[in-house]
């Protein structure tokens, strides 16, 4: 399975950085893994324009296609413009914008409505993490927030311990492998044997500097990466890891 490796830039990024944008393309004319960049939205358009082997995403949608509800933009907007994934249920949106589960869950079902990639985010706190409550949280969190019908085409995992996001800190490896494996036979259990094919990536810290490392472990099929994708020198460096990691 080829690994993925996605950039959110979150709320970061002016027009000058489509250059960065066009660098990292550039750098993937042949590489061996999968690469999409999240820019903020009023950069989706021009970064497709500029790009031709890496994918654009967004980061968030509202879960109807279109209606009086101001400020918001649809998965089918988002793709018309030329996103192909969308990150939904980061833990940013569910500590911030207070969503749950369910609406986790329902834009899900309109970023596949909109024949777009759901990247799904899950992942414990670190009182939970204490608690020794991962997994059962990891659970609940999988049960609620994905749909009836996952496929390794319209949904990507992503395994972001909220703990681990911009802090610097990252999870052993043995904690990383335990996750990913409770996850991948959870979507197996699920899903049915389609579901070995459904990336599972890791996010949370993920540098030029740990990369290699986390790629080899078992299950991590790419990377969600925050910060470290905003500088492209260093985001280039990640996708050599995830590549020399095949």
């Amino acid at each position: 399975m080829s690994k993925l490796v996605a950039g959110n830039w979150k709320m970061f990024g002016n027009k000058d950085m489509i250059y960065d944008i066009k660098k990292i393309d550039r750098h993937c004319n042949d590489t061996k893994c999968e690469v999409a960049i999240c820019p903020p939205f009023q950069l989706i358009s021009a970064a497709n324009e500029q790009t031709k082997n890496i994918k654009i995403g967004a980061q968030n949608c509202h879960i109807n296609t279109n209606g009086a509800h101001t400020g918001e933009v649809s998965a089918e907007m988002l793709t018309e413009v030329g996103a192909e994934l969308i990150i939904v249920g980061h833990s940013e949106r569910r500590q911030d914008n207070s969503e749950t589960n369910d609406i986790v869950k329902l834009k899900t079902e309109a970023v596949h409505r909109a024949g777009a990639t759901a990247i799904v985010c899950i992942g414990e706190t670190l009182e939970e993490r204490t608690a020794e409550q991962t997994l059962s949280v990891l659970q609940e969190q999988m049960l609620k927030s994905l749909p009836k019908k996952v496929t390794p085409v319209n949904t990507v995992v992503a395994y972001e311990p909220v703990w681990a996001i911009g802090t610097g800190l990252v999870p052993a490896a043995d904690q990383i492998r335990a996750a990913h494996s409770f996850i991948r036979g959870f979507l197996a259990s699920t899903y049915g044997a389609e579901a070995h094919d459904v990336k599972i990536l890791y996010g949370g810290s993920v540098k030029d500097t740990n990369a290699k490392e986390i790629f080899s472990i078992s299950n991590v099929n790419g990377a969600l990466v925050g910060g470290a994708s905003l500088k492209s020198t260093d985001f280039i460096e990640i996708i050599k890891a995830a590549s020399n990691s095949m």
